[in-house]
C-alpha cells in the first residue's frame, strides 16, 4: 500500500474508488428523485401557476380567468412564454443545488 496517501497504482488515491462509486449511487438517486419532485412557479402576481419537475418537465398550469380576454390573447401568451421560462429555470437552479450537493460543487462532465 501507498504511504502518506500517495497515489496507488495507476494515479488513483487509495478509498478513491469507493468514493467515486459513491458518488455515482447518489447521482443516480438524486436524478431519480428529481423525476417526482415538483417545483411551483407563480407568475403575474399570482395569477398564473405552474407546476414542473426537476426534470423541467410542465405538470400543470392554472391561469386565473381574469386574465383570460379575447381580444387580448397576445398578452395571455407572452405572459405564459415568460411564466414557463420562469418555471423551468427555477426547475434548473433547484436540480443543479441538488446535485451539488451530492458532488459537493465538483463540476463533472455531462451532469448539466
Amino acid at each position: 500500500m501507498p504511504r502518506g496517501g500517495a497515489p496507488a497504482a495507476g494515479g488513483i488515491q487509495p478509498g478513491m474508488v469507493d468514493k467515486i462509486r459513491k458518488m455515482q449511487e447518489d447521482m443516480q438517486a438524486t436524478q431519480a428523485a428529481l423525476e417526482t419532485e415538483l417545483i411551483n412557479v407563480t407568475a403575474a402576481g399570482g395569477a398564473i401557476t405552474i407546476v414542473v419537475t426537476g426534470h423541467q418537465r410542465v405538470q400543470s398550469i392554472k391561469i386565473d380567468p381574469s386574465l383570460v380576454d379575447p381580444n387580448d390573447v397576445g398578452m395571455l401568451e407572452d405572459t405564459l412564454v415568460t411564466a414557463v421560462n420562469e418555471a423551468i429555470l427555477k426547475s434548473q437552479e433547484h436540480s443543479a443545488q441538488r446535485l451539488e450537493s451530492v458532488t459537493g460543487g465538483m463540476q463533472l462532465p455531462g451532469m448539466f
